[in-house]
Order: structure tokens, then C-alpha cells, then sequence
């Protein structure tokens, strides 16, 4: 472990000292449940006790339950309509600064305050609802420091999956160095995560394995928040793109590209990619590459939140390349949505929190349904689908025996209005309760 690392890691079992973390699990507990949607997709249940030991659902049985133990605790969710937690496939945990603010906080913030950003915005996700977040990069180390904390049980957070720093094209969309003067350029550009050419790019994606990533995420494309004014096409060559996703799936991992123009869509769906985030431009060519291949599609329609948010509160927030992206992203989205739901694309929920903010998650089921999807589709692309994803269907996703007990509950039915997601009054996350 370097230096860096350690220090990180100091920072996460500091933070621990300051955090409740969540309660010792109970051998077992008992969850009364009113209705529950076990299996998003299928038919939900009716009266349920959720019967979880060490951390895991052992059985659903209809009816409310009583254990014979009186020590036995029991959860009384009567009133409430349970689901399995809720996935966001696409996070940044360490900020949901944008614009000109978020360029000072890189030039301000230490890794140490990014590590205490990360926690913070963690647990404003789990009580969200959202208890397993995919971090689709951060230089510093942060989010990786405090995934580990987290598995460790040191602190309490959602269950994170976490691909180090993005990987990206010199002067792409993830060069950390855009935006700052010449001379100060070779100090925003540490992570190595920037690469020219096919070896070079097979050399990214080797450090950030080596650095524990999960998951890698490329850029393919610029983006709308670059520091520069080179548009939203293609930035990365074929040898490129493909070099990083055959070195990916050389170690196992799966790859995750943020793509907005069709030409880097395409690029990436043709080099293997296992997910298009942000999938603005749609051209008849890259429809047919979406079908034909098995990837997700992760429509981050809550980006625009954020922006319009931040807009309404200062027209300069951001600078005028970023400006005018952002000004044609708010009036285009969702129409990708709408045309790859309806050519049998699956979809994966993820809101690129960060852009948008932390703990308000749940609003992209709102745009979800307003274009396009129905209720349970939605819920289906936060559950099923969103495992399926990451990996993890054998773990979470759905409440299942033998699963994580990772539940949610809320009042009213989610599958007649999506809106109650917002306003999740019950957590669970490892059997371990965080929000009730």
C-alpha cells in the first residue's frame, strides 16, 4: 500500500470514530411487511414477514410472523410497501460541486476532504434508498479508501463498486488537466488515467486495477462539463477504445463509457463495452449497434436538474463552452430514452449524481416514466436490471433466500406512482438497519 493510500485509509477509520455506524447485526430479525415487490418484474406480494439471519434473507412468508423468541427483533413495516434497495449505476461520490465551483474545489480540496466528501454523500444515498452505487471515477483515491471501509465495517455506507479515475484520450473529456494554464497543466494530471495510443491505453487500464478498481469507465466522447470547447463526438481512437476494454476483460472487469455523440457510442458498442452512459445522440446505425449488442444503456436523465438548479442560482456558474453544451443537453434529453426503451434496449437506472445531487437519486424515476417507461420498468432498471450490471444478481436486486438483505420501504405503491421512491422512510442494507 503507497503512502497515498494509507493516508486515505487513516482518514476512513478516522471517520469511523465520528459516524454511528450501523448496529451489530441481530442473529435474526423479523420484517412485517404489508406488500412486497420481491421480484421487480413479477407480481408483488401481499402480507409478508421477511425472516433475515447474519445479514441474509433466509425465507418470505405470507402473513405476518411472529418469532417464538421475544429476544428476536421485529420490524414492523405493516404500512409500508417493501422493495429490494434501490442500485445507481452511476455516482460520483466525492462532490456534487459543478461548473466554476467545481473547478475550485479541484485546485482546494485535499484528498483527506474529498474522503469525508465521499462518506457524506454516501450516506445521503443511503437513506435515499439506494443501498449499492457504482462510482464511475474519482483521481484521489477517496471513494476507493471508503468502498474498503465500508466492507470492512468501519463506517456505514451503501455497498460502492468503484473504477478509480476515468480513463481517458490526452485532451479528452476526463483530462483532469483542461481548463488550468499551461504551466499548471502537468499538476492536474496525476492519476494516469490519460493515455495517446494502444499501449499506452492498455497502461491506464493496468494502473487502475492495480489500484483495486472494480469496474473501468472510459470516455469515448468529449463531454458537456470539458473545458473545452471540442464538442461532444468522437475523441478516442478504434485502437484506443479497444485496446482498453480487451485489457479490462484480460483482469476481469467490466467497462463502462460515457458516450454522447453517435460516432462514440458506436465506437464503444463495437470495442465491447458492457454500458453507454449518457447516450445523447442516437443516429439509425448506432440504434442497430445498440440492438445488436448486449450492453446497457445508464440514461443519467437527472444531469439536467442539477444544471437547471444551479443556473437559476447564478447564470455564470459555469463558463461559456460549458454553458451553451449544457443549454442544448437540458433540451434533448430524454429523447434517446425514448427510442431505445422502444427498440428493446435494456436499460440500467443511473443518475450521474454528482452533476445532479446526492440524496435526490429518486428523481430520475420521475424522468424515466415521462419518457417512456412505466413504473415497473423503471423500478426494474433500479433493481434487476442494475445488478445484472454490476455483476451482482446473485447478491442483490431482488429479496430472494439466500440474498444480501438489502430492503427500502415506503408508503403508497411505487408501481402506481413512482414519486413515493422519493420519500423512503425504511433502509436496510447488509441486514443492518440505516433508516427507519
Amino acid at each position: 500500500m503507497n503512502s497515498s493510500s494509507r493516508i486515505l485509509r487513516s482518514v476512513a477509520v478516522a471517520a469511523a470514530a465520528l459516524v454511528l455506524a450501523l448496529p451489530a447485526l441481530a442473529e435474526t430479525l423479523y420484517v412485517q411487511a404489508g406488500k412486497v415487490l420481491a421480484v421487480p418484474g413479477e407480481a408483488p406480494l401481499g402480507e409478508t414477514t421477511i425472516i433475515v439471519t447474519d445479514g441474509r434473507i433466509v425465507s418470505l412468508t405470507p402473513g405476518f410472523q411472529a418469532p417464538k423468541d421475544k429476544k428476536i427483533r421485529v420490524i414492523d413495516l405493516k404500512d409500508k410497501y417493501v422493495l429490494p434497495g434501490l442500485i445507481d449505476s452511476h455516482v460520483h461520490l466525492t462532490s456534487d460541486a459543478g461548473g466554476l465551483a467545481g473547478q475550485l474545489e479541484d485546485v482546494t480540496l485535499s484528498p483527506a476532504a474529498q474522503a469525508f466528501n465521499a462518506w457524506d454523500n454516501g450516506m445521503k444515498t443511503l437513506r435515499a434508498g439506494f443501498t449499492t452505487v457504482r462510482n464511475l471515477g474519482d483521481g484521489d483515491g477517496a471513494v476507493l479508501a471508503l468502498r474498503d471501509a465500508v466492507n470492512d465495517g468501519q463506517v456505514t455506507g451503501p455497498r460502492i463498486l468503484d473504477a478509480g479515475a476515468s480513463i481517458s484520450a490526452s485532451a479528452g473529456h476526463m483530462d483532469g488537466s483542461l481548463g488550468f494554464r499551461d504551466e499548471l497543466r502537468e499538476y492536474f494530471n496525476t492519476a494516469g488515467n490519460t493515455c495517446s495510443g494502444a499501449d499506452d491505453c492498455r497502461r491506464a487500464v493496468r494502473l487502475q486495477v492495480a489500484r483495486g478498481a472494480d469496474v473501468i469507465k472510459l470516455a469515448t466522447t468529449g463531454g458537456v462539463n470539458s473545458r473545452i470547447g471540442a464538442g461532444l463526438g468522437k475523441q478516442m481512437f478504434e485502437d484506443e477504445a479497444r485496446a482498453i476494454v480487451e485489457t479490462a476483460k484480460l483482469f476481469g472487469k467490466k467497462v463502462s463509457a460515457h458516450a454522447h455523440g453517435a460516432d462514440g457510442i458506436r465506437l464503444a458498442l463495437l470495442a465491447g463495452v458492457d454500458s453507454i452512459e449518457h447516450g445523447t445522440i442516437l443516429d439509425p446505425e448506432t440504434i442497430d449497434a445498440f440492438v445488436a449488442s448486449d450492453a446497457y444503456y445508464v440514461p443519467t436523465l437527472s444531469t439536467v436538474n442539477g444544471y437547471i438548479e444551479r443556473l437559476e442560482a447564478n447564470p455564470d456558474a459555469y463558463e461559456p463552452d460549458v454553458k451553451a453544451k449544457i443549454e442544448w443537453r437540458i433540451g434533448i434529453t430524454g429523447k434517446s430514452l425514448e427510442t431505445l426503451y422502444a427498440a428493446g434496449v435494456k436499460i440500467a437506472f443511473g443518475t450521474d449524481a454528482g452533476v445532479s445531487k446526492h440524496g435526490r437519486n429518486a428523481d430520475e424515476f420521475e424522468l424515466l416514466v415521462k419518457f417512456g417507461m412505466p413504473p415497473a420498468e423503471a423500478i426494474k432498471a433500479a433493481t434487476v436490471n442494475a445488478a445484472d450490471l454490476l455483476g451482482l444478481s446473485a447478491e442483490i436486486g431482488t429479496l430472494e433466500p439466500g440474498k444480501s438483505a438489502d430492503l427500502i420501504a415506503v408508503k403508497g405503491d411505487p408501481l402506481k406512482d413512482v414519486k413515493v421512491l422519493k420519500a423512503v422512510e425504511f433502509v436496510m442494507v447488509r441486514g443492518g438497519v440505516a433508516k427507519e
